[in-house]
């Protein structure tokens, strides 16, 4: 999930209040933060990709005010007229089709504030634009370039401009090649005959959309007027993104004027922050969060995540969201909001109306049983695919093909027949990280799928348990004396080892494990073969026991 890094000094600046790296760490995680780490000055917090207005101080300061009360109902945004326009070319309309602007006047950035504003753009670009497939951003100082602007398109081999971070003047076709961001973006647009750019007055370039900017329009702490330009196939995506910039940018200090986007065929008027309106039914709320609020109630828990509601009717209101609040697509979001405002630590658990209470399988509880006791004896656990292939269940490990569980139509030789048993799989782990350091102890608690003695048809699953350990000394007293403390552990009585063979263990260094009259394992030195087959150097001892016999 994304992340935001809190400064405490910074943030209380735009709380507009004082508070302690306890008092953020104790209240953050109600707003549906996760708390990721805290240190003597920040608080670091996850949240959900749906709430991108978490991406920058402004967002999560406005929701901030609202849980704790000192500011409530629907942020107000004025959008002044403005007189700057960005006239469309109709040769974008096959390449990246929309274009929507704005304009940020008087806004006083410091490097944490571009460093901000940066990071915000990328989440912007990673979590509505998609990795700017369907928007991508572009910040520009607008004293640098002259308007009207056009956003059109150029020849590769001939329009040039100097990229950000570069000194000198490249073509299209050379940012995409060599440019760091050209490299990374290039598929978005290097199928096109003609690349999108915005160019001002006099035709010098802002951007090329959505690769990068001109170095022309660089903002620094000296700016105070910026161009916002965000483009896209996707208008929705477009407007979106707009919507949740501006609004950040307003509560950083700046004044928002509109831009005319002047198409062939028609003119919008860019951002467009008017509040968004939808119905809630109050009953509805109520039965969902199994709470019995009043209509004041409910529309104060509104008021405090920052939205507003009127009375339209009886159990009815008509709430209004505000336009960074992308994520409100239904009803039943407005019930989560509820539940924010209302608070979650205010909701009190209570059991089902029912007869039982569920619980974990039996199979499950003795799973992770024996993971804690795998896990105190010093061994690693891995988790593999319930499906492989002959060669490493049989012939890497020196057996038979049995019969196993083929599957009609593998998608790959692969995975073309279900296991029988786990230690080929641990085989291959160690196989596949001969480059970390010795020792490696790994084990694994899975299903296997055996064919049923007594009926050839059909199959079973079965809960095992396997563990291999390999390292310069590995040997069978050492592999002979876990599995004893697994058995202990599990609690199990009456079980012996006995000398056995075994084709996948050295002869003379294996024994079978024997519980309630039956077989229920196998330990052992891996035989060298095996190891060979593998590729391993040193030597390995493993044991596998059928958890399902044992019990």
């Amino acid at each position: 999930m994304p992340a935001i890094t809190l400064n405490r000094d910074r943030f209380c600046s735009f709380i507009g209040r004082s508070m302690t790296v306890e008092e953020m760490a104790k209240w953050l995680p109600w707003l549906g933060c996760s708390l990721e780490e805290t240190g003597p000055d920040y608080v670091k917090i996850e949240f959900n990709p749906n709430r991108l207005d978490f991406s920058s101080y402004a967002g999560v300061a406005r929701a901030f005010c609202g849980l704790l009360e000192w500011k409530t109902g629907l942020p107000k945004y004025d959008v002044r007229k403005g007189k700057i326009t960005v006239n469309v070319d109709s040769t974008v309309s096959a390449v990246r089709p929309y274009i929507l602007g704005a304009v940020v006047q008087n806004i006083e950035v410091d490097e944490d504030s571009i460093a901000e504003l940066m990071e915000m753009q990328e989440d912007l670009h990673w979590g509505i634009g998609r990795d700017r497939r369907k928007a991508s951003i572009g910040v520009h100082n607008l004293d640098a370039v002259e308007p009207p602007f056009t956003y059109t398109t150029g020849d590769p081999d001939t329009s040039k401009f100097v990229p950000l971070e570069k000194t000198t003047n490249m073509t299209l076709k050379e940012i995409l090649k060599s440019h760091e961001k050209g490299t990374a973006y290039r598929h978005l647009v290097d199928w096109a005959p003609r690349y999108p750019l915005l160019i001002d007055k006099k035709g010098r370039v802002l951007s090329m959309p959505p690769i990068i900017n001109g170095e022309l329009t660089r903002v620094d702490s000296s700016t105070r007027n910026l161009l916002i330009d965000i483009t896209g196939p996707d208008l929705n995506a477009v407007t979106d993104s707009m919507n949740v910039l501006v609004t950040a940018l307003a509560d950083m200090g700046g004044s928002i004027e509109s831009v005319q986007i002047k198409y062939p065929n028609r003119t919008i008027v860019s951002p467009d922050l008017k509040p968004q309106q939808m119905k809630l039914r109050t009953s509805n709320a109520n039965k969902l969060l199994g709470l019995e609020l009043s209509e004041t109630q409910t529309m104060q828990s509104l008021r405090k995540c920052r939205l507003d509601a009127k009375r339209l009717g009886k159990e009815l209101l008509e709430v209004s969201i505000p336009p960074y609040r992308i994520d409100i697509l239904h009803e039943v979001d407005l019930v989560e909001e509820i539940a924010i405002g209302y608070g979650y630590f205010n909701l009190k658990p209570t059991e089902p109306a029912t007869v039982t209470t569920g619980r974990q399988h039996e199979t499950e509880e003795t799973a992770n049983h024996v993971r804690q006791i795998m896990i105190g004896l010093g061994f690693i656990e891995v988790m593999n695919y319930i499906l492989t292939n002959e060669v490493n269940q049989y012939e890497k490990m020196r057996k038979d093909s049995g019969k196993e569980v083929t599957l009609a139509n593998p998608v790959s030789a692969e995975f073309s027949i279900a296991r029988d048993d786990l230690l080929p799989s641990l085989m291959k782990n160690l196989a596949d990280n001969r480059h970390e350091s010795y020792p490696q102890r790994i084990f694994e608690v899975s299903d296997v799928i055996k064919i049923t003695e007594k009926a050839e048809t059909r199959s079973e699953r079965k809960l095992h348990v396997a563990a291999v350990s390999a390292h310069p000394s590995a040997n069978f007293t050492e592999i002979k004396s876990c599995t004893e403390a697994l058995l202990v552990n599990l609690g199990l009585t009456g079980w012996k080892i006995k000398e056995a063979r075994h084709s996948s263990f050295l002869e003379g260094r294996s024994a079978a494990i024997h519980a309630k009259r039956r077989k229920i394992g196998i330990l052992g030195e891996i035989h060298p073969e095996v190891l060979n087959n593998f590729e391993l150097e040193n030597p390995a001892s493993a044991f596998e026991i059928n958890l399902k016999e044992a019990r």
